[in-house]
């Protein structure tokens, strides 16, 4: 189990293949740890150095008392490549770990080759909403909240015919710490990163869910018009196509790191 400290917070890392290899950071959704990533990471190419971490708040890093900022999570990214002695890496975001990417792109582009953008936008969502989610984080916890994240993050058809991993997708998100899942709320909410994010020069794609309920794909394609990137629609998944499609997300993926890496 490997760790990295920053401002005195403990980020729960995984860092694996070849030390040599085209370094990615994956960077995960609001209420998932690197968990999520598990069934995409076999279906890549040999060869990569492939590098996870929990952000704050989530899995098994520390919980540091809630609101965060954008600024402070794309620091701890920051801090993990600075402490494995990376650069240039490919970050794929997922997400508010897409909104991490976007915002590590632009502090630090000595860190970055390319971007890959999963279900994410330059903002999501008005301010007011995610200030009500913290309230009702904060008053009951997220379990009340759970079935409404669970039809945004999945397709029906999953919901249908996957019950038990559902349940422990479940699981993960309502076993977010409050000051996690309120922490990024609040960070997501305070966001605006059109104009850093429009004045990126690098390699980027993007994807969305067809069915996704958090970040609609036309959300998402217009964050890759931002950057005059390509845009990808994921047929029949949601807000996790990384789950829910992970062949389709591993060859995107592969062929971005082909074209650009």
């Amino acid at each position: 189990m490997k760790t990295v400290i920053h401002n005195n917070i403990v980020l729960h890392i995984r860092d694996e293949g070849r030390r040599n290899g085209v370094p990615v950071l994956f960077a995960n959704s609001l209420g998932t740890d690197l968990r999520v990533w598990d069934a995409v990471l076999p279906l890549l190419p040999d060869g990569l150095r492939l590098i996870r971490y929990d952000k704050r708040g989530h899995g098994l890093s520390d919980a540091p008392p809630a609101p965060y900022t954008m600024d402070a999570l794309v620091a701890d990214a920051a801090a993990v490549l600075d402490e494995l002695q990376v650069t240039k890496a490919v970050i794929v975001g997922l997400s508010i770990g897409g909104m991490i990417a976007q915002g590590l792109a632009h502090a630090r582009p000595d860190l970055v080759r390319g971007i890959v953008l999963m279900d994410t936008a330059a903002r999501i969502g008005p301010e007011q909403m995610w200030t009500d989610r913290i309230k009702a984080v904060h008053d009951n916890g997220i379990a009340p909240l759970a079935d409404g994240v669970l039809a945004r993050w999945f397709a029906p058809a999953f919901h249908r015919d996957h019950a038990g991993q559902l349940a422990v997708w479940r699981n993960m998100l309502c076993r977010t710490t409050r000051d996690g899942y309120a922490g990024c709320c609040a960070a997501i909410a305070g966001a605006d990163l059109t104009e850093a994010t429009r004045a990126l020069d690098l390699p980027a794609i993007a994807m969305a869910g067809s069915e996704d309920g958090a970040t609609p794909p036309e959300l998402v394609r217009a964050t890759a018009d931002l950057m005059g990137a390509p845009f990808h629609l994921i047929d029949g998944a949601g807000h996790l196509p990384c789950v829910e499609n992970p062949a389709r997300v591993a060859a995107l993926i592969a062929t971005f790191l082909k074209e650009t890496a």
